[in-house]
């Protein structure tokens, strides 16, 4: 029931603990010494990137706008009750939305405002983590002898960067971190939501399993097929049974979560596990030819934003999605680290034949997507590196430092010049293709 339903001008939802009469809860304890307390806060800028806009140029307010031009690149709410949805089509988002206007993005508006908004979470409690450039997670446990009980706090926190940013922030409040970022969806658009303990599944099982963190369209889509619409149907689904359908670990996963076992500890520092770069192609021809181009300028992306941060990976995997929505991975592990464009590249594109060598029957591609994972210090770099395929003979030192020289040329003529001011000719995309422009990639890029 409703607690406080005034209080800063928002509602805020909390459910009561059981009575002594109702049975306990089936949940396995959760190993923190905090776990009687809910103290964990997920806090999420609501449509951040269409929201700074709407703040920057007051008369968009109450408007649907969208952010991006050929792709739709975030959507305002009142752009969202008309289906429009972040990475749609332009021309398909103003099909739905006649009324629709797009914006330019300000990105560094978006690093700022998300930098305070999260400076001003820190303000209440050092035990931050943040996971993107618009949403964090903090534990205010030992807070609240100087700022009052959680709940307080996350209304303290609304209420600053409602009046000090003119943002909306919804926040959730909860024992774990998913129930918590959980909290914070259903309290959109600009509200919270508080879990008390012994109320966590109740709260959660009568909720749509979309909502799971780790539930996307592919795995909602098999979990649907078997009947499994809210988290309580998963909750109660055998586990094998699960982990059959979506596979293991993945099926273990959402099982405990599904109870609310969620252990994870607050991590105030955390290390990028992948760097990734994704485009839309639009209706393409599902052939190496089609596909060349793009890997190209994603490699591009891709590997400057290792060198940038002094990185190399030896994981490279790409994405192929299908006109009929189906999409499938390839990757490959390779003996050392890898941060040059060309070289990426040639990798990403022999994964991508072989991906489309498997589906004969794919006729149409709709989009591509690089990342590198298994990160660590680009300390040596690789001048001898096997490329596509396996027993293929190795580069050359010569031609391995001519890349790297050539890369570092490009890296340092940017920086000094903007990113536009050179390009591999290879990485030059003749289709115009929709590619989502980097500084929105960057701003975007979550690690949770």
């Amino acid at each position: 029931m409703p607690d406080n339903p005034t209080r800063d001008g928002h509602t805020l939802v909390s459910l009561e603990p059981p009575s002594p009469e109702t049975p306990s809860s089936p949940i396995a304890p959760i190993e923190t010494p905090l776990q009687n307390r809910a103290t964990i806060l997920h806090a999420d800028l609501d449509a951040f990137y269409a929201s700074v806009e709407q703040m920057l140029d007051p008369s968009l307010k109450g408007r649907p706008i969208a952010v991006g031009g050929g792709v739709v690149l975030a959507a305002s709410y009142e752009a969202k009750a008309f289906g429009v949805r972040g990475g749609m089509n332009g021309r398909r988002a103003r099909e739905l939305c006649p009324e629709l206007e797009f914006v330019p993005g300000h990105f560094d508006q978006y690093k700022r405002l998300g930098d305070a908004a999260i400076g001003i979470l820190g303000d209440y409690t050092p035990l931050v983590e943040r996971i993107s450039i618009d949403e964090a997670f903090a534990d205010v446990a030992g807070c609240e002898h100087l700022f009052g009980s959680p709940a307080d706090i996350a209304s303290a926190v609304r209420r600053r960067v409602a009046e000090e940013l003119d943002l909306p922030i919804s926040v959730g409040v909860a024992r774990t971190k998913h129930l918590a970022k959980i909290a914070s969806q259903v309290a959109k658009p600009d509200g919270l939501v508080v879990v008390k303990p012994g109320t966590e599944l109740d709260f959660l099982h009568d909720l749509p399993v979309g909502l799971m963190w780790g539930v996307g369209p592919v795995t909602g889509a098999k979990l649907a097929a078997r009947g499994i619409q809210t988290i309580g149907d998963l909750a109660r689904t055998d586990e094998k049974a699960l982990e059959r359908l979506i596979g293991e670990a993945h099926g273990a996963k959402l099982a405990a979560l599904a109870w609310d076992r969620d252990p994870r500890p607050i991590a105030t520092s955390r290390r990028a596990r992948s760097v990734g770069a994704q485009s839309a192609t639009g209706r393409k021809p599902a052939t190496a030819e089609t596909c060349r181009p793009v890997l190209r300028h994603l490699a591009d992306r891709v590997a400057t934003r290792l060198r940038a941060r002094d990185m190399a990976g030896r994981t490279v995997t790409v994405r192929v999605r299908f006109a009929d929505i189906k999409a499938v991975t390839r990757a490959r592990t390779l003996d050392a680290p890898v941060s040059a464009t060309v070289a990426l590249a040639e990798i990403a594109d022999g994964l991508v034949k072989t991906a489309l060598a498997d589906h004969p029957g794919q006729r149409e591609i709709t989009l591509l997507a690089i990342s590198v994972s298994h990160l660590g210090d680009a300390t040596e770099r690789q001048m001898e590196l096997a490329l596509v395929r396996p027993g293929a003979p190795r580069e050359d030192k010569a031609k391995g430092r001519a890349r790297f020289l050539a890369d570092r040329a490009v890296d340092d003529i940017r920086e000094k010049f903007g990113r536009d001011a050179v390009e591999y000719a290879s990485a030059v995309r003749e289709d115009g293709g929709s590619s989502v422009p980097e500084a929105f990639r960057e701003l975007a890029e979550k690690e949770l």
